[in-house]
């Protein structure tokens, strides 16, 4: 079975969970952006939940079927059609050989994820076949779809069946966030106290530079420093340390201006103070947030950040439940980051 790409989209990829285990070696975790939109769409077609699906960012893309398939999308609300005619979100739906997949406007959200029955088949990758396009790896030659492109489907594996839905209580990824949890720390306390609780008690906003390597942030306070002698090779900027490595959803904020949360594709290290960083559960949230949309950074505690993760899995395990997918009680190691 494969999938012609005839429009791509914006920003259309192979994502699955990702490929941990290489940041060592400057390799980042890729993957979904919203993992719990992804794993619900896979559960919805009867894939592994870690199963590799299309990713589309803001605009999606129109696609042809070579063959039968059963499809879900979940994530941000980004209507499918099919042939044109409307097809609902959070529910699996039949396409039937040689029926296109297109998408209508974006309602909600910023990034959706298409599941199809067997997954999409490109080659692994470290384990994984997201793709992580700063490094040419995994997914379709290491980039973004093109129209062209045909995509291999491997063969269905699991039960599922058509009209299987998510309560709309259940569908966390097409929500918006107005708070970011973060467990302050690393180098907080380069900034004065009173320049903390600035940039705790004011609003915002998404900035245009927001993609898979980091979500740019602004209109809030700068960051005052403390008085430092600089240290060897960190340089001038009160905002430079000696290189450190850089945790997956720390916020670095360099020059004190512009807060960064390093997301999938970031780098593993550089010279960038880092305020904290924002917990697990919260990281799917990023993923889905627009341009310009507000947000504050909401300082907690480590065990406000593992009951945070822990509400996660139980919103997990409710959908698994609903639609009769096996609760997998060793899933928190995968589940976070």
């Amino acid at each position: 079975m494969a999938i012609e790409v005839l429009k791509a989209g914006l920003a259309t990829t192979v994502q699955d969970l990702g490929r941990p285990g290489h940041y060592d070696v400057g390799i980042p975790l890729s993957g979904a952006m919203d993992r719990f939109a992804l794993r619900v769409a896979n559960m919805l077609v009867g894939n592994d939940e870690g199963a590799a699906a299309l990713e589309c960012v803001f605009m999606g893309p129109s696609l042809r079927f070579s063959t039968d398939a059963l499809v879900a999308v979940t994530g941000a609300e980004l209507p499918p059609k099919l042939d044109g005619v409307p097809r609902p979100t959070w529910t699996s739906f039949a396409v039937a050989a040689g029926q296109v997949l297109s998408f209508d406007y974006l309602r909600r959200g910023a990034r959706a994820y298409v599941a199809v029955a067997g997954e999409i088949d490109v080659p692994l990758v470290l384990g994984s076949r997201s793709t992580y396009a700063l490094g040419a790896l995994g997914g379709l030659e290491g980039r973004a779809l093109k129209a062209g492109d045909v995509l291999p489907v491997g063969l269905p594996g699991g039960a599922a069946s058509v009209g299987q839905s998510v309560a709309d209580d259940l569908r966390r990824g097409s929500q918006t966030a107005t708070a970011l949890r973060m467990m302050p720390g690393l180098y907080h306390h380069r900034v004065t106290p009173d320049s903390l609780d600035g940039f705790f008690a004011d609003a915002w906003a998404v900035a245009p530079e927001a993609d898979r390597i980091g979500y740019r942030f602004r209109g809030g306070r700068p960051l005052a420093f403390v008085d430092r002698r600089p240290p060897f090779g960190a340089g001038s900027d009160p905002s430079n340390i000696v290189d450190s490595c850089y945790p997956y959803g720390s916020i670095q904020v360099p020059g004190g201006t512009e807060p960064i949360v390093l997301h999938r594709d970031a780098v593993s290290g550089g010279g960038y103070f880092m305020l904290g960083t924002v917990i697990s559960a919260d990281m799917d949230f990023i993923g889905q947030l627009q341009p310009h949309a507000k947000v504050q950074f909401t300082p907690v505690t480590m065990d406000e950040a593992l009951a945070a993760r822990r509400e996660r899995q139980a919103t997990l395990d409710r959908v698994r439940k609903a639609m009769g997918a096996p609760i997998e009680g060793s899933d928190t190691a995968r589940l976070a980051p």
